[in-house]
């Protein structure tokens, strides 16, 4: 907590406010002889789109908060996925990607780096570690899994995964998104690099797009030099403070979402009209006991769920909530629910109990009880 709150701020020089100003300069002051610069250095203030202050601030608590080396914040976390995939894969080369994804690293992986660039990938089940070996080749450079995976929750073994990517001098990148450092630090326990969308909890308040990338710094100038500066993924200078004013509270909002979404959970598992419900904390759930062994806070404030129901009935329930917000994204301090139906491109991606249709849920900092209450009156009002 006392990071969270402390990282990165100090007193303003010029003013003496003892919060970081915003500074909203896409240009700063160059020296007498500028004339041996390198422009598109990073190193210090030149031009926004190289860095700025507000993205340093926001570097410097990321860093501390996740015990890297280095830390490059981008404009949103797909700009941070592109910028590992585009910094560390040739034409020709193989990278092995988790089949449960964010839709965008699906369609980079899956689709835009293939076709366009002759990136060869192989999707696989990362939460099996012998389909993870088995997908590995001598030529493979990258292996990119989430865990726990949007959106089906799927738990993968990152020091296992680690070690067999390591095996064939190919790097392992982590998208952390769902889990936050509050609940896990992917690089303790052997991965390259860490992604984080920090539009979603690390925010917390749906007010900003940002993402990051995290891991020792050769590898982290490498993305800031090909893709921030080059590529043009450099974040704003207000979105940048407001992430930083919002990540002040992240341990303790992750606290609530995490005690309120296990609660949660074991309301919905309980339930006769749910078919199912994913979530790392549920003893039933088949990604438990890793993510036990490699989380530290809880297990999160997301989950999936699908009713015994047809796909109207689905959107009906939905259509009676009142607490909890029918939209996308998540993280934020509402709940956050959406519908995601038969028609789903990848649903040939998902586990069985997936394919009927099913709800991505993220659990707001609501009263408990109000969450559950408003979920208990519109399963009521799916199945009349």
């Amino acid at each position: 907590m006392t990071r969270a709150v402390h990282a990165g701020n100090d007193v303003d020089k010029e003013t003496g406010a003892i919060r970081r100003p915003i500074t909203m300069a896409n240009s700063y002051e160059l020296p007498y002889d500028p004339t041996d610069i390198n422009w598109s250095s990073t190193d210090g203030n030149l031009y926004t789109r190289n860095g700025g202050a507000n993205q340093a601030y926001l570097q410097e608590k990321l860093r501390l908060l996740h015990g890297t080396d280095d830390c490059v914040v981008l404009a949103s976390g797909v700009a941070a996925l592109s910028g590992v995939f585009f910094a560390f894969l040739k034409s020709g080369e193989h990278a092995v990607v988790s089949d449960s994804t964010y839709i965008a690293a699906y369609r980079l992986m899956h689709e835009l780096l293939p076709e366009k660039y002759g990136v060869r990938t192989t999707l696989v089940d990362a939460s099996d570690l012998g389909a993870v070996r088995e997908a590995i080749r001598p030529d493979t450079k990258l292996v990119h899994i989430e865990t726990p995976a949007n959106p089906t929750l799927k738990v993968s073994d990152i020091a296992a995964i680690a070690e067999i990517a390591h095996g064939v001098g190919a790097l392992l990148s982590v998208d952390n998104t769902f889990a936050t450092p509050y609940n896990q630090r992917p690089t303790d326990l052997g991965a390259d690099l860490t992604v984080e969308s920090l539009t979603k909890f690390i925010n917390g308040h749906g007010d900003a797009l940002g993402g990051a990338v995290l891991g020792s710094q050769p590898l982290i100038d490498r993305i800031r030099a090909e893709a921030m500066v080059n590529l043009g993924g450099a974040i704003s200078p207000f979105n940048a403070w407001l992430i930083m004013r919002g990540s002040v509270t992240l341990p303790l909002r992750m606290r609530q979402h995490n005690e309120s979404a296990q609660k949660v959970a074991e309301f919905l598992k309980a339930r006769p009209e749910v078919r199912f419900v994913a979530y790392p904390g549920l003893d039933s759930d088949s990604g438990h006991v890793v993510a036990k062994r490699q989380t530290t806070g809880g297990y999160g404030g997301i989950m999936a769920f699908g009713l015994n129901a047809d796909h109207d009935a689905h959107c009906r329930f939905v259509s009676c909530l009142r607490v909890v917000t029918n939209a996308v994204s998540l993280g934020h301090d509402e709940s956050l629910i959406v519908f995601i139906g038969e028609k789903d491109e990848r649903q040939h991606l998902y586990p069985e109990e997936f394919r009927g249709g099913f709800f991505r849920f993220s659990v707001g900092l609501e009263d408990t009880a109000d969450i559950i209450a408003d979920l208990e009156r519109a399963l009521y009002a799916a199945r009349k």
